[in-house]
């Protein structure tokens, strides 16, 4: 989610954009938007509002006419406390994944799952496997992929006061009864974490060979933070060849696919506001 503000240092190769961004309209919304998913039905729209401390962060969904319109149809039932809520992401199963710290103090877990059906969602609970149960390290930002066999998220080590100071993306996977974290994980994502820099936010498809995710690079030209995606050739190799997606805006962050992975969906800040967008890929 994106929890800090900052901008990132280019990769030697950049990806030049064919196309712009082209605004993404919930109709009957009339707020901040961010950390956009969109169902694997194509049904549904679901992000979340701003995410400042100063404001109660929601998950909200809505319905769509067409790739960039969307009716607003309200908060996601079920999943929405007085904490922060967001970053949902779901499988094919509807089996939803979504950020918060309602209970860290006690549990020192922050990625919660249900299951989603129009708009509402049951039998919340932690994921507990993932977390590594060290008080400081959090885990923030989650994608699942379409068939709920792998999971990508955030380890940070995080500083109430100032936020990330570092910021990792982990792979793990399904076991059968419950996520895994991948004993090559450090391996398969060594290029994508960049020491001197905080990598969040991670996009990943069905096929699993391509990364999106967001870095954060306070040594940038960039006003704010920046997207790049990474690719490999089988699902036991490393994400490398790392490319800036360039156009996009000069902070962008937060991605998700298309239902058929033609889109992608990401928010921008203008201004003082998030809106969301999407472009051809």
């Amino acid at each position: 989610m994106a929890m800090l503000p900052g901008c990132d240092r280019q990769p030697p190769v950049a990806d030049l954009q064919s196309e712009q961004p082209k605004r993404v309209e919930i109709t009957g919304y009339d707020d901040d938007a961010m950390e956009p998913f969109i169902s694997r039905d194509g049904r549904y729209l679901l992000f979340n509002n701003l995410n400042e401390p100063t404001t109660n962060t929601d998950i909200h969904f809505a319905e769509r006419k067409d790739d960039y319109t969307w009716f607003y149809r309200g908060k996601v039932n079920g999943v929405n406390t007085p904490a922060l809520e967001g970053c949902p992401t779901m499988d094919r199963a509807g089996r939803m994944f979504f950020v918060s710290p309602r209970n860290y103090e006690q549990t020192l877990c922050t990625i919660y799952t249900g299951v989603f059906k129009d708009g509402n969602v049951t039998d919340v609970q932690m994921v507990e496997s993932i977390s590594r149960k060290q008080p400081g390290m959090v885990n923030f930002d989650v994608d699942v992929s379409p068939d709920g066999k792998t999971l990508v998220f955030v380890d940070s080590r995080f500083s109430p006061t100032r936020g990330p100071k570092s910021a990792d993306l982990v792979m793990a996977s399904w076991d059968g009864t419950q996520f895994v974290r991948l004993a090559e994980s450090a391996r398969l994502l060594g290029q994508v974490n960049k020491k001197s820099a905080l990598q969040y936010a991670p996009t990943i498809p069905a096929n699993t060979l391509t990364l999106y995710f967001t870095r954060f690079d306070a040594h940038s030209r960039f006003k704010g933070p920046q997207i790049y995606r990474a690719t490999r050739q089988s699902v036991d190799a490393v994400f490398g060849n790392i490319v800036h997606l360039q156009g996009l805006g000069e902070y962008v962050e937060g991605t998700a696919f298309s239902t058929n992975e033609s889109l992608l969906y990401f928010h921008r800040k203008d201004g003082k506001r998030f809106n969301l967008y999407a472009i051809p890929i």
